[in-house]
């Protein structure tokens, strides 16, 4: 395998610059599709909101009841009435309105800070839980009395990582009493409609024992932001050498509607699990990393359509999970494969995300003794993701058909799929394989093997699915696509996201389904045990390289 190909520390601003025109693409009706694409702090005070102080709630709609963390109904919170005019649609010249939370997430009635940067001398605040709500996709939970805006300072740059800092006031203390958990996005409107801007929080579970935990990957929103000019890509000249070797959550998310990844790569797949009613709990990576036993009990892990930036402590701590039972999905592709380290901020614990890659001997956390913040796969130390995963990421950029290759697997049940079948434009546009000369849990069953051409070297990507002695089942859908194609309709020909058709969203969606619902269900490899095909697929020595 071409090592030099695959760890990625050349593609800077290529790669960077394809996900930003995904997240960055208009959105359907529901706000979740997207284009295609390659690789001092004087604050003034009015109406008794300032900085550090609570804006007032207005016509806080439709109040949950005060659920415990074990208590939590998604099916009766979905039966609530949703509000679907939850989306950016004004989202106004550049610095116009944005901001960003002082607390990646919280638990239920924790209060976090809120830092605005506007042009407009008042603003807003909604508060929209996201989910499936008869297909709102969101409700409003609640919303601020108008709060007087202020044009932050500038930031600045950091000389020796070039991490970008705000340094913003605090224009609010944001309570979450009576917040259900879950997935939220706050609205900032601007004054006479000048702009919005979404900021994400998670209301986080206390536990996760006996649900399926929804883990949004934080850690990849901040490193693909380049709000400020930097990015852990590249920095303002576009170039690898310039990129950040930190960057920090203090500021807000860059792309035109200031989510993140959130609305892309997982906000489909929360509507899909939140619709069956599948009992869920919510979490960051960053709470996943801090909490040696968060996960306990759980019934499920869900990675989501990118999540490619993984501390070792959340690793060793997912790992730990699956070695007890608790079934893993990896929803996307390119997951678990540049290793970070955590680190405070002016804000608060776990704010800075380290990751120097191939310059990981300059770190100052390496030379104390942290582990080096280079891809798992690379030494020192490597420790490839295919150990936890079953499949090892391969390559970028690709756009090919996804090809089943094993339709009777339980996994396929009502899909209709045959041998064969073909999904166009389904893998992209980065995608994992099998390939044992990794180190790769065994038995594991390859369900789709489909063709692909990195820049002009043939491989595969495979779809797979492996079992461990605790009865745990892991499941990886082999290409980043997965989850925005859960909302791919028609034929496909309009262009927007990425050509995927009705039949792909069918596929994607019912497969999901089959998977959610068996591991809510407990240890799927008890029931659902796999059965190892590799050397069927591959030929040979079953290698699979």
């Amino acid at each position: 395998m071409d090592q030099e190909h695959i760890t990625g520390d050349g593609e800077g601003a290529g790669r960077r610059r394809f996900l930003a025109l995904a997240t960055g693409a208009a959105a359907t009706a529901a706000g979740l599709a997207a284009v295609a694409g390659c690789g001092s702090r004087d604050t003034a005070k009015a109406d008794g909101a300032g900085p550090g102080e609570s804006p007032k709630p207005t016509g806080s709609p439709e109040k949950p009841e005060k659920d415990g963390p074990h208590r939590f109904d998604v099916k009766a919170e979905n039966a609530r009435p949703g509000h679907a005019d939850w989306q950016v649609t004004k989202a106004g010249p550049a610095r116009a309105i944005e901001g960003f939370a002082d607390k990646v997430s919280v638990l239920p009635g924790e209060s976090f800070g809120l830092h605005v940067s506007t042009t407009a001398p008042r603003f807003t605040v909604s508060a929209y839980r996201m989910g499936w709500y008869g297909g709102a996709r969101a409700r409003l939970v609640w919303r601020s009395e108008a709060l007087p805006g202020v044009r932050q300072p500038d930031h600045t740059v950091d000389p020796a990582t070039r991490t970008v800092r705000t340094r913003w006031a605090r224009s609010a203390t944001v309570e979450t009493k009576d917040w259900p958990e879950g997935c939220y996005l706050l609205r900032l409107d601007a004054q006479g409609g000048e702009g919005q801007r979404f900021v994400p929080v998670t209301v986080r579970s206390a536990a996760t024992t006996g649900r399926t935990v929804v883990v949004n990957a934080v850690a990849t929103w901040q490193a693909y932001n380049r709000w400020g000019g930097y990015g852990s890509y590249d920095g303002p000249a576009g170039g690898y050498a310039s990129r950040s070797l930190a960057v920090s959550f203090d500021r807000p998310y860059e792309y035109d509607d200031g989510a993140g990844l959130f609305l892309v790569y997982e906000a489909p797949l929360l509507a899909l699990a939140e619709r069956l009613g599948i009992p869920l709990a919510y979490t960051t990576t960053t709470d996943v990393a801090r909490e040696k036993r968060l996960l306990e009990g759980a019934a499920a892990v869900l990675s989501l359509g990118h999540d490619e930036y993984w501390s070792p402590e959340q690793r060793a701590h997912v790992t730990a999970a699956r070695d007890a039972g608790t079934n893993i999905a990896v929803l996307g592709a390119n997951c678990c494969y540049r290793r970070i380290r955590l680190e405070a901020s002016d804000l608060g614990p776990d704010r800075t995300l380290v990751c120097y890659k191939s310059s990981y001997e300059q770190d100052p956390g390496f030379k104390r003794g942290h582990p080096a913040t280079v891809d798992f796969r690379s030494p020192p130390a490597a420790d490839p993701e295919s150990s936890l995963l079953g499949v090892i990421y391969d390559g970028y950029p690709v756009d090919a058909p996804y090809v089943v290759t094993h339709p009777g697997h339980w996994l396929f049940e009502g899909t209709g799929a045959k041998a064969g079948d073909r999904f166009a434009h389904l893998v992209g546009v980065e995608y994992d394989r099998v390939n044992t000369g990794f180190p790769t849990p065994r038995p594991i069953e390859i369900l789709a093997h489909s063709p692909v051409v990195c820049e002009g070297r043939p491989s595969h990507q495979d779809t797979a699915y492996y079992t461990v002695p605790s009865g745990a089942g892991v499941f990886a859908t082999g290409t980043m696509r997965w989850v925005e194609a859960l909302d791919a309709t028609g034929d496909g020909r309009s262009g927007s996201n990425h050509g995927l058709d009705a039949r792909s969203g069918a596929l994607t969606t019912k497969v999901t389904e089959n998977l959610l619902r068996v591991f809510a269900a407990g240890p799927a490899g008890r029931t659902h045990p796999a059965q190892d095909n590799v050397r069927a697929v591959y030929g040979g020595s079953g290698a699979g390289s």
